[in-house]
């Protein structure tokens, strides 16, 4: 993917379909990613990741340029990818409630 990507985010392969936060990046802000200028619909922090493409259900999200999950619902370009639109393919994904425990 060519074009210019913002410096707060790392890609680590060019084959990755996300980019890594560098550092925390407020809702509404703009951001590059491959050339295209993009407003954040929600606060993203450090480590989190952003789309580098548009993606749909059962394409395969790469990181490190291997697979790390499967997308479970249409996803943006510079859309937040983590557990709410994607699932891992190699372990089980939980979500905690509030008192801590797996759910």
């Amino acid at each position: 993917m060519v074009g210019r990507t913002d410096d707060r985010l790392i890609v680590l392969a060019e084959t990755d379909t996300v980019a890594v936060v560098r550092a925390a990046i407020a809702q509404g802000e703009r951001v590059w990613i491959g050339g295209e200028e993009i407003t954040l619909e929600r606060a993203v922090t450090m480590g989190h990741k952003l789309a580098r493409m548009r993606m749909k259900p059962g394409d395969k999200v790469l990181k490190y340029g291997v697979p790390i999950g499967s997308v479970t619902e249409n996803i943006a370009v510079g859309a937040h990818v983590h557990l709410h639109n994607i699932k891992s393919d190699y372990t089980p994904t939980y979500a905690l409630d509030a008192a801590g425990d797996v759910t």
